[in-house]
């Protein structure tokens, strides 16, 4: 089973390539506060239907180039 993640583009500027925020909450360990933290990861789009500001959800694939490891699976239905 792949992974799948689930974030918010940041960036289309690219081609075929949207950059995808990913934001992950976890309680610490001893203060007991909830951290977020987050991350970005390039993901292949072949259609350039996806506008920044949307979500989306990612999808762990073969190595595409030496940043992209990742593949949009689905856009997330807003509204």
């Amino acid at each position: 089973m792949s992974k799948q993640l689930e974030g918010i583009v940041i960036s289309t500027k690219m081609n075929k390539t949207v950059v995808v925020k990913v934001e992950r909450k976890f309680r610490h360990a001893k203060y007991h506060k909830v951290i977020i933290r987050h991350k970005k990861y390039k993901a292949h789009n072949e259609n350039s239907k996806i506008k920044e500001g949307d979500r989306v959800t990612i999808e762990e694939s073969r190595p595409l180039s030496k940043d992209i490891k990742f593949a949009v699976k689905q856009p997330e239905k807003t509204g």
